[in-house]
Parts: structure tokens; sequence; C-alpha cells
């Protein structure tokens, strides 16, 4: 079949129509406020198998990782209609395990066609700490542990999987709700496709998913190949791993040779004791997100860029980690420091195009204990926005989620209604952006006030090292925890439990970014 330049551009939309829609249903029918408010969720479809034909503009650490959640379960499980598998396991496609992955293929005339797949952050998977984030030593430390199964087998629920994920978290009420709008979010997905199918024919659909991998595959290459030919190299530091108080080392060099790009993390430091391990679909999703930025916008998203790159990284090492070593904060963290590391190399090939480096952390605030006005236990999750990187002829924003996390902040009204917490204080942390010719952005002061005793995990990255800044430009100030408590300020480690008393106000105060270019005298 030739291939029509306007009908391929009308399939874009059409394919990208499909999981934008399955985000509305989540997020609309989903409960907890990480999820209805803040949208930390992505939704995608893919062909039989398992490529990456769309995505919506959601969570870029989740998009580039979930075709190897797709590939895992083809590999693990034959398929029936109305099937919907389940995992979270990190060392089989996963991220971290708050991360849950849905899975439903679609069928037509009786074959297996493509699958609708959306994965959500819970707020409680289990585990040895409220939020399922803590300072894990091994990965069962950190929650329920699923691999690729089925929820729904036949369009039945498989009623003994959903109670034990249930009887595993702290907030059951919660996660049902959460997962019922996941389910409901993939049935839209497999609706969609086959009227998609029935409407323009399943030999036109599939000439046009594979056109437009092929599309985006010569675009990446186009890109590429307008780098000049070198090899590029940059290094930076995570602050600590939550048991050993040292910076870990992430390296890349990044080798560019005509159109085609080699991504190679050696030199990196081993795995982690802590729980800032990146599987290797992390790393992944992460140069997948750094060169499909410096893309056009207009380019569809799907992973057909990645067959222009070649990532590797050496098994064992703090970017592709080995069981049974916790991962909780690679995926939130680690992830934001190779982004840093990438576009630190890329610095020194495209000057023009690069910022600095922006907050490079999450600052995953975990809080969970005992609801007194609903008599009932709870787990609250959020991220929070910080100052982005300066930029050649732009000051970097202020007080906004970058790079791996593309959430909003949750809202004061909601969280307070939610939860035994008030916000008492929310704004922006002046100057703390990086000086230079553009400024890098500000970060942002959070307070929380708690109404009754509670337990919180912290896991934050950019409270010793700073974003840094390009072209002469500073870096931005190193954010910073702290407990406030009866008149005292107590100072809290970038990553850690404490023990909230009711009264107590948890203090989180995000880094600003790195300037660009020397400031003028």
């Amino acid at each position: 079949m030739k291939t029509d330049l306007v009908r391929l551009e009308i399939f874009k939309h059409l394919f990208a129509s499909i999981p934008e829609e399955m985000g509305a249903v989540l997020q609309r029918a989903s409960f907890s406020p990480n999820i209805k408010e803040r949208r930390d969720f992505s939704c995608a479809l893919f062909d039989a198998q398992g490529e990456m034909i769309a995505q919506a503009a959601h969570i870029p650490v989740h998009l580039g990782a979930m075709p190897l959640s797709v590939q895992a379960a083809i590999r693990a499980l034959e398929f029936a209609e109305g099937d919907m598998v389940i995992l979270n396991d990190p060392y089989q496609g996963g991220t971290h395990l708050p991360d849950i992955t849905l899975i439903a293929p679609i069928f037509h005339a009786g074959d297996l066609v493509g699958f609708a797949a959306n994965r959500a952050h819970h707020a409680d998977v289990g585990g040895m700490a409220p939020g399922s984030m803590p300072i894990a030593h091994e990965l069962v430390q950190e929650g329920l542990i699923l691999p690729p199964t089925k929820l729904y087998a036949g369009g039945e629920l498989q009623q003994g999987v959903w109670d034990i994920i249930l009887r595993n978290t702290r907030s059951p009420w919660e996660r049902a709700g959460d997962l019922r709008a996941q389910v409901a979010a993939n049935r839209r997905g497999v609706e969609r496709f086959a009227a998609l199918i029935a409407a323009q024919g399943l030999e036109t659909v599939q000439h046009y998913s594979a056109a437009l991998l092929a599309y985006t595959e010569r675009m990446t290459r186009t890109l590429i190949a307008a780098i000049p030919d070198g090899a590029y190299r940059f290094e930076d530091y995570l602050d600590g791993d939550g048991v050993e108080e040292r910076p870990i080392k992430i390296a890349v060099a990044i080798e560019i040779k005509g159109d085609q790009a080699t991504v190679d993390f050696a030199g990196s430091d081993p795995q982690a004791k802590g729980s800032v391990n990146a599987v290797y679909a992390i790393t992944l999703s992460t140069v997948y997100y750094v060169f499909r930025c410096l893309v056009d916008s207009e380019v569809p998203n799907n992973t057909g860029s990645l067959r222009a790159i070649q990532v590797l990284a050496p098994e064992g090492s703090v970017v592709n980690a080995r069981p049974p070593a916790p991962v909780a904060g690679g995926n939130v963290e680690t992830s934001q420091r190779i982004v840093d590391v990438l576009l630190g190399a890329l610095a020194a090939a495209l000057p023009e195009r690069i910022p600095a480096a922006s907050q490079g952390t999450m600052n995953n605030t975990l809080i969970g204990g005992w609801d007194p006005a609903r008599q009932r236990p709870y787990t609250y999750y959020e991220t929070i926005g910080g100052g982005m990187g300066a930029r050649p002829g732009a000051d970097g924003p202020s007080a906004i989620h970058s790079h791996m996390t593309n959430t909003l902040n949750t809202p004061a009204e909601a969280m307070e209604y939610a939860y035994p917490i008030r916000v008492t204080r929310y704004e922006i942390r002046e100057d703390s952006g990086g000086a230079g010719e553009f400024r890098g952005g500000d970060g942002l002061r959070r307070d929380l006030l708690l109404l009754a005793d509670a337990t919180a995990s912290l896991l934050s990255e950019r409270r010793s090292g700073q974003p840094y800044g390009l072209a002469g430009g500073e870096p931005g100030r190193s954010g910073r925890n702290l407990l406030l408590r009866g008149g005292d300020e107590i100072e809290l480690p970038s990553k850690g439990e404490v023990e909230l008393k009711a009264g107590d106000v948890l203090s989180i105060r995000t880094p600003g970014g790195g300037g660009w270019g020397r400031a003028p005298k």
C-alpha cells in the first residue's frame, strides 16, 4: 500500500487521540489526589509486537519504559479477548512498585492486533513504610511485587488476584477506585482502536502505524545527522542513597556517527545499597525523552526514535540494576540525574540548544498515618515542582515540574480535603535560581502542618549538590528538608523517614535551576 502524506498526518492524530481519551477517563474516574489532581499516570497504544504506536502527553519516565512492560507480558502470557494483565515488577518492564501497569489486548476477527496500556502511580502498595518508597535494602521491602498476571481473564475478574492486591495496601478503598479507573481507561482504548479498524480497515491501520514508526525514525536520524560527529562526555553525582551518604556517579559518553547515536553509561557507579537504583527501562526512558525533546514537536510520539539510538548500560550498575536491588528512587530521582548527564554531554555538541540543569529532583514526599476524622489509615504522596534551567535566550520557569515528571502540584484544597494535613505556606523560593545572562527558575517552599501523628518518607536530591549552570551561568541553590517543631528548625536528610507529631510542620524547599551565560557586570 502506498503511503499518502495527508492520510499519514490524519492517522498520527487518530492514533494519538486514543491514549489522550484514555487519560481523560482515568483522571476523571480515579480516587486518589495523586492521580486525579496531579495526573501521575500515562496511557499509550501498541501494535501486536509491543511497539508503541502513540502516547499521550503524560509522564516521560513512564512512557519510554511501557513498551518493555508490554513485551514482558507478551513473553509471559497467552492472550484472549477480555483479558487484562497487571504488573509492577521493575525487573519485568516496570519502573518501581507504586507504578502499576494494566495491559489490555485488542483483537480483530479473532486475531491479536494491538494493546491498550496505562500506568498509574498508586499512593501505597505495601512494604515497610507508608507510600511504598522507603529507604530499603532490597526490593521486597518496597511493597507487593506483581509479575505479569491476568487481573481479568476472558472478561472475568480474577477475584483472588484482586484480593491479594488490596490486602497488601494500607488504603484498599483508594487502590480499588484507582484500579477500576485504570480498567475503564483500557476498555475505552480497546473500544476506540476497534472502532478505528472498523472505519478504516485493518490493513490500512497497520500500514499507517508502521509508516508513522518509520517516519519518526527518519526524523530522529535527521536530527542526529545534524549533530557534529564525535564523542561527548559528562558526569554528575547523586547526593547519596539514604544508606551510605556518599556521592554516586553517573557517567555517559554519547557517540554521534552519521545518523546513529550510541549512548554508553560505562563508568557509572555500581548499584547502590539504597533505593536509588534505576532499572534499564528507566535509563532507556531518559534517553528516549532527551532525544525526543530535540526533535520537532510535531513528530509522532512512538518508539520509532529508539531505532536510531543504541543504549549501553552495564549490568549491575546504578543505571541498570539487577535483583534484588531496591529501585523506588531510581524511577523518580536517578532518572532526573541521568537527564542532567545526557544534557550536559550534548551541551558540548549543541551549545545553542541545551538548557542548564533544572532542579534535578522530584522532591518525593510521602506521609501516612491514622485519619481521626474518617477513622481509617491514609497514605499521601506527591512530588513538588522547582526551578527549570535557563536556556539560550530565556530565563528558566519557576515552580514547575521538569523533565521526567510531567505532573501538576497537588492543590492545597484537594490535600486538605483528603488528609489530616494543612498547607500553611506555599510560595516561590525567591532567588534560588542560578544567576546568569539568563537566570534559572526559582524553586518552591511548601509547608505541611500535621493534624495527627504520622510517618513521613522523603526521597529527594540536590540537597548537597547543585543544579549546574552552562556557558558561565551560576548553579541553582540546593534544596532543603526541614522539620519545624515547637520553635525549633531541624534539618532533615535528603532521603529518610521521620516520625511526625500533631502540630509539626514539614517544610520542603526545592532547588532552583541553573543559570545560562555569564551575568552582565
